[in-house]
């Protein structure tokens, strides 16, 4: 059987493809093998995950989720996603600081990959981490924690280091979240960026670079009748203006809990799109948000014509080396393009070198073209773990430079 990502543009070139049930198998395979790469949810729009030797799915593993209240961290198995595991940490009275649009993508590939939400001063999902576990190229384990010097290079790290196996995640107390869509911001708001972003626990702007929308999440009920000259919407929305809302979380401030409003979508119903789209992302300096947001305004008419829609939203700095937020506070501009890779592709070149002068890091799972350098730190730690390159890939080789 053919085996795609999520969207459909990737076929994974594996010789086979793995299922291992037990840890000792897997780390039995991973030993035998000498090529190997895991698959998460297969929610990446590029080679990422790809390998020509052994594909390794965890979706047979047996569930793990040791809540340990007195620390406030959850282990859990590399298969968990996040839909599975967010009631579980709500009925033991805990949370996740924040979560991605979709609760159906899984915990180990969200945070190898770079995966976020939004919130001024909320950095992204692999920032929770507090401990990694790993199979690595002999078949042992590794496991590191924040003290461990190999730790910041180990947790967005593309699967380049080996499988993991486990990740432990910082928890916070379970609180309630109100979530409410606005329409008709105007383009002259983005001299108030900043503002915007901060007036929500979580904040998103949905836009075509000319009619923009805003989601807001909050603790607090939101009393301004005209915030920012907008208008509420008067029924719940779905990002893309043309689809039924029905696959989204509750709106129209109605209170409920973090996992019901933080991602944009329901967990009981299939992901936005159902897989018709590419989508790109792009994380750039959150000093330079309103000059790159408005040189896209400016080209707006050559994006639309392949644009489904795009979000924009704010991520706060982490220190892992391959993060695209290491080091800086950024805001995140992501594009749902049609499913087109062939019209898309010299629209996404226009709108890298547009924002080039801002210094744009890619999401590692979606669409790009422009490579950032590798930070020599990662390079070493990949060479040191994996001297013979058993987890490269065409997607790794690039990205080392090799």
């Amino acid at each position: 059987m053919t085996l795609t990502n999520w969207a459909g543009n990737t076929t994974f070139q594996a010789r086979e493809v793995h299922h291992p049930t037990s840890l000792d198998e897997l780390r039995r395979l991973v030993a035998a093998s000498p090529r190997v790469r895991a698959l998460g949810s297969g929610h990446s729009f590029n080679h990422v995950a790809d390998t020509t030797g052994d594909l390794v799915v965890l979706d047979r593993m047996p569930d793990l989720v040791e809540i340990d209240g007195a620390a406030a961290t959850v282990r859990v198995g590399a298969r968990m996603t996040y839909a599975r595991l967010a009631p579980l940490l709500h009925e033991a009275g805990f949370a996740l600081a924040n979560m991605a649009s979709l609760p159906h993508i899984s915990v180990a590939g969200s945070v190898a990959t770079g995966t976020h939400g939004s919130g001024p001063a909320i950095p992204g999902l692999a920032a929770a981490v507090s401990g990694i576990d790993l199979v690595t190229a002999d078949g042992s384990t590794l496991s590191l924690t924040r003290e461990d010097a190999d730790f910041a290079g180990a947790v967005v790290a593309v699967g380049a280091l080996g499988v993991v196996t486990s990740l432990t995640l910082d928890l916070v107390p379970a609180f309630d979240l109100r979530q409410y869509v606005r329409v008709g911001l105007s383009a002259d708001a983005l001299d108030e960026f900043e503002t915007i972003m901060s007036s929500g626990y979580s904040v998103s702007l949905f836009t075509d670079f000319r009619d923009t929308r805003v989601w807001l999440k909050r603790e607090d009920e939101l009393t301004d009748p005209g915030w920012y000259g907008t208008t509420p919407a008067e029924a719940p929305q779905h990002p893309l203006p043309d689809m039924p809302a029905d696959s989204c979380t509750a709106q129209l401030g109605v209170p409920g809990p973090w996992y019901e409003r933080l991602p944009h979508f329901r967990a009981d119903f299939p992901p936005s799109g159902a897989g018709d789209e590419l989508q790109s992302e792009l994380l750039l300096p959150r000093e330079h948000a309103v000059k790159a947001l408005r040189e896209l305004w400016a080209i707006g008419d050559r994006i639309r014509p392949v644009l489904q829609i795009s979000e924009i939203r704010t991520v706060a700095a982490d220190d892992l080396w391959l993060s695209p937020f290491r080091g800086r506070d950024s805001v995140a501009v992501h594009f749902t393009w049609v499913k087109d890779v062939v019209a898309v592709l010299p629209v996404l070149d226009l709108v890298e070198r547009t924002l080039a002068p801002f210094d744009p890091r890619p999401h590692w799972g979606k669409l790009f073209t422009r490579w950032p350098e590798c930070p020599d730190d990662f390079r070493a730690l990949v060479r040191r773990l994996d001297p013979a390159g058993k987890f490269g890939g065409e997607f790794t080789r690039v990205l080392l430079g090799e």
